[in-house]
């Protein structure tokens, strides 16, 4: 036998576990930060980049790309060489993944505060660094396969399955949600609109949390608990069943977010269908890997490590139930918008993936400096103290998403909303956003514990940047198909296997997206609605970089409680012209779709200069700067030549006459609010941001005959009352049963 020695190499495992515990801190920090800002709004000290829509995003990006997707590499750099008994194929690569992901993250934490934003969940980075996180994405996945393929191992153990379909997986999402048109260098449209946008967008978010948040965690967890424990896997059997059916079945369920929305019922539908089939592999997976704990309990109660392990595992087992439980639509119906779903968010990101971290790390850096843990009562003490942190976290946010969805729902004996004012249900979640930042805080301190446990183990050992290993070289030698297992014969067949793995990934996408473009009666269209004029671009695009979508919907869903308090429910036709859609997935302010000529100029004015003016008691920031703030006017020819590519039917020539046109719709903006007693500038960025404002929802209130003759015709900034809506094809979801009367009151922004 060919024994071969060769070496593993721990500094890029080193490197990616101290970029863990750096970012993580942050994104934490960043977290809490936004977390009080909605009990405490001085806290977003008026300034343009500290503000919770800005910051918001910055929060999310740090805690999965940074802090998760850090741990994720440290792991999988780790385990790949020792299951392959193979240095990794090109420390080069390996190198190259390292800065250059550090380089991605460093220009999120710049362009995200500064408003360069998509606004996509999950997917908020500009088209330079998205072209970024693709080649980085494409060296890590090379060094992933180069690696595979030299290994000294003949069978793929189970952690590089899921290895193997995190890389394919991740690349055909951010590829496909990332395609746009570059209107400047950090300014870009979605190639995609309105409804087609949200399937992707929701396609893309819901597997990136599958396959950037969980099925590389899995892997892991199929690596590291076995090791951890000193046990075999408990069922071989059972992780074949665990990979391909979470595999085929994840990428089907992102419909499940747009429930009740203009999405066609039937993509609804099939999303539902499919994520309530995700409770079978989900715990077959979490069974799976408590089960191999048996017999091992002892070791659980005296290895911190085992500890956080069996918290991550029991997170993700109840997160996966309640995601599933969350689908249906009885359910979606009082949860959806609420703070329900941060609840459920944040059980998957604090426990799942966050326990499971520090359970590496506790692991890792002993093992990296050949010595012990410095303190294991310090890490103890971090379980309990993060374990009621997380408590103290998502019980309140349970409690108070509940409360959000009775409220906007209750209605009076009489037939009228209990709680016109939207604003009455936000001052009802104050002390429970209170209790919330208690958990955050406590969580903090107990990352802070390990940080400094880390340290005192780093400072008592010696690194091991080359750690000495022998093995035998992988013979070309294969026993006849009949001589073992069919799926441990695929194994040695790493080509073919990413090959299946691909196609079962791609065949839930295709049967979802590819007909919502093809088939016309998707989207019906709706002749009343037309482009955005010049200004009202401008003003889209200030909201989009203010961050307005991280609280506000414009999605009015086909309920009573909904029409009664909004108008009319929102219809796929209306939303074509929208590159990218900005429906959202949280209200913590009302619903905008209907705002427009709800309120005159003059209240829109001074809710931005000072929301507590208009909303005593508001807890949203106030943006003095778009009341001084020049609105860039230069970058106009080349939005409208973008929005031109993506599809938008604007005619040959508007970049020229624009300008005027811009004018002549600020122009009447000026002079309504001179009615006002408001004297303001044409050229202010409040200006354009008043105009979209205003035109949300007005297009199915006028008639044909009312619509403008050209997308450059400037649609009033405060249009008359409305009228009859025209005639349309009627959208997927039902139209409510009971017409919607006029609001009792109505709902004051918050």
């Amino acid at each position: 036998m060919n024994i071969e020695s060769f070496k593993y190499d721990n500094r890029i495992v080193r490197a990616f576990a101290i970029a863990t515990v750096f970012w993580g801190m942050v994104g934490f920090a960043a977290g809490l930060l936004i977390a009080c800002q909605l009990f405490w709004p001085q806290l977003n000290l008026n300034l343009e980049f500290t503000t919770f829509g800005r910051l918001r995003p910055l929060h999310t990006n740090a805690v999965i790309f940074a802090f998760v997707g850090n741990g994720m590499f440290m792991g999988i750099y780790y385990s790949l060489q020792r299951l392959c008994k193979a240095r990794m194929f090109s420390d080069a690569l390996s190198w190259i993944n390292f800065w250059g992901w550090q380089a991605i993250i460093v220009a999120a934490a710049i362009t995200l505060p500064l408003g360069l934003t998509s606004s996509k969940e999950y997917a908020e980075l500009e088209w330079p660094i998205d072209l970024a996180i693709t080649l980085v994405w494409v060296a890590f996945t090379a060094n992933l396969f180069g690696t595979i393929f030299k290994r000294r191992e003949k069978h793929l153990y189970v952690a590089i399955w899921f290895y193997i379909a995190t890389a394919l997986t991740i690349a055909i999402l951010h590829i496909t949600n990332s395609l746009a048109v570059p209107a400047s260098l950090f300014k870009s449209y979605s190639i995609y609109a309105g409804v087609q946008d949200a399937l992707v967008q929701w396609w893309y978010a819901h597997n990136a949390v599958a396959f950037f948040l969980t099925t590389p965690y899995l892997g892991l967890m199929y690596y590291f608990l076995p090791k951890a424990a000193d046990r075999p896997v408990f069922s071989y059997r059972l992780s074949i069943i665990h990979f391909w059916a979470l595999i085929f079945i994840y990428i089907w369920a992102g419909p499940h977010h747009l429930l009740y929305t203009a999405l066609p019922d039937w993509a609804q539908s099939l999303g539902m269908v499919f994520s309530i089939m995700l409770v079978a592999p989900s715990w077959g997976g979490m069974l799976n890997g408590l089960l191999t704990l048996r017999g091992a309990w002892d070791k659980v109660r005296q290895d911190p490590m085992l500890k956080f392990m069996v918290v991550a595992l029991t997170a993700y087992g109840m997160a996966t139930l309640e995601g599933p439980m969350l689908s249906i639509k009885s359910v979606n119906s009082l949860s959806h918008y609420t703070d329900w779903t941060i609840a459920h968010v944040h059980t998957g990101a604090l426990g799942w993936n966050g326990f499971f971290t520090f359970s590496m790390l506790y692991w890792l850096f002993p093992r990296l400096y050949n010595t012990k843990l410095w303190s294991i009562k310090l890490a103890n003490y971090h379980f309990w103290i993060s374990l009621l942190g997380m408590m103290f976290y998502v019980v309140p946010m349970y409690w108070s998403g509940i409360t959000q969805g009775l409220m906007w729902k209750q209605f009076t004996p009489e037939g009228f909303l209990q709680y016109p004012n939207f604003l009455e249900t936000v001052l009802q979640l104050i002390p429970l956003y209170r209790l919330r930042a208690i958990g955050g805080t406590l969580y903090i301190l107990g990352a802070a514990l390990m940080c400094w446990n880390l340290w005192k183990t780093a400072r008592s050992g010696v690194f091991q940047p080359d750690q000495e290993a022998q093995a035998a070289a992988l013979r070309d030698t294969h026993a006849p198909a009949t001589a073992e297992h069919w799926h441990r014969c695929l194994e040695s067949k790493p080509f073919l296997f990413s090959v299946l793995a691909a196609v079962a990934v791609l065949i839930g996408g295709a049967v979802e997206i590819i007909p919502l473009f093809v088939i016309k009666e998707n989207v019906p269209t709706i002749a009343n609605v037309k482009p955005y004029t010049p200004l009202e671009i401008l003003g889209r695009d200030l909201y989009i970089r203010e961050g307005c979508v991280g609280c506000h919907s414009q999605m009015i869903r086909p309920f009573r409680s909904e029409t009664e308090r909004y108008g009319e429910y929102s219809k796929a036709g209306e939303f074509v012209y929208d590159h990218p859609f900005l429906w959202g997935s949280k209200r913590t302010g009302p619903d905008l779709h209907r705002i427009g000529a709800k309120y005159p100029d003059a209240w829109h004015y001074n809710h931005m200069d000072d929301p507590g003016t208009t909303s005593p008691g508001s807890i949203m920031p106030r943006y003095p700067w778009l009341l001084t703030k020049k609105l860039d006017t230069a970058s106009l020819p080349s939005r409208i030549r973008a929005l031109r590519k993506t599809g938008v039917p604007y005619p040959d020539g508007l970049e020229n006459t624009a300008q005027k046109n811009l004018e002549t719709q600020a122009a009447k903006i000026v002079a309504n609010l001179k009615q006002g007693t408001i004297t303001a500038a044409p050229d202010r960025e409040i200006i354009a941001l008043i105009a979209y404002l205003q035109r949300l929802g007005t297009d199915i209130k006028a008639p044909p005959a009312a619509a403008p003759a050209a997308p450059a015709t400037p649609a009033p900034s405060t249009p008359a009352a409305p009228k009859p809506a025209a005639a349309t094809p009627p959208p997927a979801p039902a139209p409510p049963a009971t017409p919607a009367p006029a609001v009792p009151k109505p709902p004051a922004n918050n």
